[in-house]
């Protein structure tokens, strides 16, 4: 597992006082309410303050003091240690965890996790067989039945129509 997780990209300086504009790149943003330091492009920065404008974070960072310093932070990934987080509830994961674990019927290998889409009524995995087309499967109780972060495996049933014949 990766040691320190991505939260957000800074977008923008925010003020003339340093503040940066975060984007954040978790499904809630209240995931960094209470860190005390991040890591901007693998330096690590003090949070001075947070608040939220929009979808976005506004974030004081120690040593950003002015609207120049805040924009040589444009485009820069914002990285967090993982232990800085609450624990997750379960079955709930980080989507760095889920990458590269092998998608599993009860009596074949599909293939390999290679990105989670994110809807807005669930998530989809994206499972790249050995060979054919990509395979969708959306993340759902009747078809993802667990996850095994450990042992590296997702089960899951396959619904009639979720994959072509070629494909399985």
């Amino acid at each position: 597992m990766e040691k320190r997780l991505e939260i957000g990209q800074i977008v923008a300086a925010h003020s003339l006082r340093g503040e940066v504009k975060l984007n954040p790149w978790a499904d809630d943003a209240a995931i960094m309410e209470g860190l005390a330091s991040v890591y901007v492009a693998g330096k690590q920065m003090q949070v001075e303050s947070l608040r939220y404008h929009k979808n976005c974070a506004i974030v004081k960072l120690q040593g950003i003091d002015d609207r120049t310093a805040a924009e040589r932070l444009r485009g820069s990934v914002v990285t967090v240690d993982r232990e800085q987080l609450e624990a997750l509830p379960e079955g709930v994961y980080y989507i760095v965890d889920l990458i590269g674990l092998s998608v599993r019927t009860e009596d074949r290998e599909l293939g390999t996790l290679t990105d989670v889409l994110t809807t807005g009524a669930n998530d989809v995995y994206v499972v790249t067989p050995p060979a054919g087309k990509d395979i969708l499967l959306p993340v759902i109780p009747d078809v993802v039945r667990s996850v095994d972060l450990a042992a590296g495996v997702v089960h899951v049933t396959l619904l009639e129509g979720l994959v072509d014949d070629e494909t399985v």
